[in-house]
């Protein structure tokens, strides 16, 4: 951390994964920023820990994948994996669910379960490091405002008012966002549930009880009265630490409402237990019309909000910095087209119109349906056929996440294509989607041989094609590597010649032959011609 806070480029308010991942991903380009952060202390609310492998790749990138290991209370060797059941959860009916483990070889790094306190520390760690990065706690934003010159951003802190300038201001401040409200940027809900608990306890008589799903972290209960919403219990460690939310009825209380017994029929047994935290939060989904107000962004929460259903929360707004990221950098640099900073919303909005119509929407809807449509004691053959059919089935929360931008104004796709976040897991290299590894010639790392900036695989030899993009990079100041790996093998995999791979690992361009105008497709990629 600086020793004096002055301007910088970058004010980020909100120090919590997502702010600070954005400051260590600027600072590793160079980019001085500002993290305001309103408390003091971690939160010791466990959430935000069921991380994909593309969130295991940000941390590679960020040089901190060993610390958030070694900040993992639950062992990989465990597992990390789901379990669904019906009624109870200590039911006759079960199956498995959310193995992530399905989509490891799509990706350049492992998927990891921790609490986002622990993960808090480990980035707080890393920027300690970073002398670009100055992290102010205790500081409340009061204001936001901007002109031609730049944003101004006042903050209240050890009780004096203070006001800092900066290029750009990105607010990831969660769900209720000062930096999107004073902003100017509008937030919509689009669906609103009951009243939810949430738990946190300590009991090792459940850790015992569960031993009967070995390597299992997560558990979700379908029960007919919930009407398709989810009562769900995660493990924080294997020493008995959970969390669990689940629908309480309106009114409910800690005074005037007896959880010992919620959560004991919840399992179907009686068990010791002791409290830690209860707490209550109101079940909604809201997402932002826009990322982008001129000089002020959003991230994370603040950008898009919903339950903690299937994870998606933390890794979406992990990946908005990465995409945001670059493309600041690339301003700030000089090499930036005029629509760079607009492809943010662009490529980020519809892969949470996305996340929530086909994977959270879809997935209350699809309990509700189950349970009011089955159940053993309405029709015993029915239901166990049903139930038989969805533990057989694809597990699709995880097999067909695969956020995208083959719709974006900055990629070269085939017309009529939409961004969203499902789509199919392969290695075949497709404009908008994330490189997918595979083994070099040599024996060596992909991603270690892959640039900062743009890269060019050229898996044909093409040394016109090569030399083109290499030229047209140095005409418009672009970081540019060429990798030449001329190989049958990765041609077969990836089915092409070449790929234009961006600084956030997402494809920007894919082609065979040389002949191309190739500074018009690094143009579009960089937002000079959308």
């Amino acid at each position: 951390m600086r020793g004096t806070v002055t301007d910088a480029p970058v004010i980020i308010n909100g120090g919590g994964p997502v702010g600070l991942g954005l400051a260590i991903d600027l600072a590793l380009k160079g980019v001085e920023s500002i993290v305001l952060e309103r408390t003091t202390e971690l939160h010791r609310i466990p959430k935000g820990q069921n991380l994909t492998q593309r969130t295991g790749e940000h941390f590679r990138a960020w040089g901190i994948t060993d610390q958030v290991r070694a900040a993992t209370p639950i062992p990989p060797e465990f597992g990390n994996a789901g379990l669904i059941t019906y009624g109870r959860l200590l039911s006759d009916y079960s199956y498995d669910w959310f193995q992530r483990s399905r989509v490891r070889p799509y990706y350049f790094a492992d998927n990891e379960r921790l609490p986002q306190y622990n993960l808090e520390r480990v980035l707080r760690g890393r920027v300690a490091d970073l002398p670009q990065v100055a992290l102010v706690q205790g500081a409340g934003v009061t204001g936001v405002t901007q002109d031609d010159a730049g944003v101004r951003v006042s903050y209240k802190a050890d009780g004096a008012n203070h006001v800092v300038e900066a290029a750009y201001a990105v607010g990831c401040d969660g769900a209720r966002s000062v930096t999107r409200d004073i902003g100017g940027i509008r937030n919509e809900t689009d669906h609103e549930g009951p009243r939810m608990a949430l738990l946190v306890f300590r009991s090792m008589e459940l850790h015992d009880l569960l031993e009967r799903y070995p390597g299992k972290s997560i558990f979700n209960v379908m029960h007919p009265a919930m009407d398709g919403y989810w009562q769900f219990l995660g493990r924080v460690d294997l020493n008995g630490g959970w969390f669990f939310h689940a629908p309480v009825p309106e009114g409910a209380t800690r005074e005037n409402f007896d959880f010992h017994a919620f959560l004991h029929k919840f399992v179907g047994v009686e068990f010791a237990l002791e409290f830690e935290h209860i707490g209550f939060w109101d079940l909604r989904i809201s997402h932002a019309q826009t990322y982008r107000n001129d000089r002020v962004f959003i991230a994370g929460d603040a950008c898009h909000s919903h339950p903690p259903y299937g994870g998606y929360g933390v890794n979406t707004g992990l990946e908005d910095v990465r995409n945001l990221s670059w493309k600041i950098d690339a301003v700030l640099s000089g090499w930036a087209g005029a629509g760079l900073l607009d492809s943010y919303t662009a490529e980020r909005h519809p892969v949470f119109s996305s996340v929530n119509r086909d994977f959270i929407s879809r997935m209350i809807e699809d309990f509700r349906g189950f349970t009011q449509e089955f159940s053993p004691e309405k029709d015993k053959v029915a239901f166990e056929k049903a139930w038989a059919a969805r533990a057989n089935a694809d597990d699709a929360d995880v097999t067909e996440f695969l956020p995208h931008y083959a719709g974006s104004p900055i990629v070269l796709g085939e017309p009529g294509e939409q961004s969203g976040a499902k789509g199919k897991h392969e290695f075949e290299a497709k404009p908008g989607y994330h490189l997918a590894p595979q083994a070099l010639p040599d024996g060596g790392d992909l991603w270690d041989a892959l640039g900062p900036g743009f890269t060019l695989m050229d898996l044909s030899g093409d040394n016109a094609l090569s030399t083109g993009f290499a030229s047209a990079a140095e005409a418009l100041g672009v970081p540019f590597k060429v990798l030449t790996l001329q190989s049958g093998a990765l041609r077969k995999a990836y089915g092409c010649g070449a790929i234009l791979v961006r600084p956030d690992q997402f494809i920007a361009w894919v082609g065979s032959l040389a002949g191309y105008d190739t500074k018009s497709v690094l143009a579009r990629a960089i937002g000079q011609q959308t």
